[in-house]
């Protein structure tokens, strides 16, 4: 009779644990997050203090920010979206996002790439940009970037569009256009700094002068749909506060 109650002890103990197992495996369910590909590196770089900051494991999953807010507006299951701020307010108006989530994160500028060690031309101007772009043999960007179009509007505005565009090679993504420099199949990319900074044997040739000197900027915002809003407004706060700054600022991202 001892034995046996000993046993049926033991096995209550062992389902009560087993009970109280069962809420924390789901506490720890991931935390999904749609990331542009603009903020790409720092937030590869940052992901273990964005996992303590949310308290849970992060998922993360990367595409240019317009690809990222189709997906969003085709019902992609997710509960946290850093994205340009331009996405993330329209998707706000859309009942997309939680609009009371919003916040402000940082600023890629929009500049010139080259491989490393390559001679530097002159783009100091609005000019000698304009004779360089003619000078180079090719020029390579994100076909679905969120500075494509605004880059297409400079060249028509410089009158030089029709000229560069057998230069052109569209890549389909911003990780192809950088490496389009860095094995040599194009001379010049434009694109934004945080998209250049990362990548091993480019470099930065210089942002883009008077006029046409740019910034996109990144927001994050949660899911409207998200049963995780308190991790993934930690996440945004961690990311929006002092501590991410460093990390931010030397993959090519500044203050907002």
């Amino acid at each position: 009779m001892i034995i046996r109650l000993k046993a049926a002890a033991i096995a209550a103990a062992a389902l009560g644990l087993f009970l109280h197992w069962v809420p924390e495996a789901k506490g720890e369910e991931a935390l999904r997050v749609l990331v542009s590909n603009g903020m790409k590196a720092a937030i590869e770089e940052l992901h273990p203090k964005l996992e303590s900051a949310a308290g849970c494991p992060i998922e993360l999953k990367y595409n240019s920010s317009p690809a990222v807010k189709k997906q969003i507006e085709a019902g992609e299951e997710f509960d946290l979206t850093l994205i340009t701020s331009e996405a993330i307010v329209d998707l706000i108006r859309q009942s997309k996002l939680a609009g009371e989530s919003k916040t402000d994160l940082v600023r890629s500028e929009l500049g010139i790439g080259i491989r490393k060690g390559a001679a530097r031309p002159d783009i100091r101007t609005i000019e000698t940009l304009k004779q360089t772009l003619l000078a180079t043999k090719s020029i390579t960007y994100p076909q679905d970037g969120a500075g494509r179009g605004y880059v297409e509007k400079m060249f028509e505005r410089m009158g030089i569009a029709a000229k560069v565009q057998p230069k052109i090679m569209l890549a389909p993504s911003s990780g192809a256009s950088t490496q389009n420099i860095a094995t040599g199949k194009a001379e010049m990319v434009i694109t934004l700094y945080s998209e250049i900074v990362p990548v091993p044997g480019v470099e930065i040739l210089g942002p883009l002068p008077g006029e046409f000197q740019y910034h996109i900027r990144f927001s994050g915002a949660v899911g409207a749909k998200s049963k995780h809003t308190g991790p993934a407004k930690a996440m945004l706060s961690y990311l929006a506060g002092p501590s991410a700054a460093a990390a931010l600022k030397a993959k090519g991202l500044d203050s907002y």
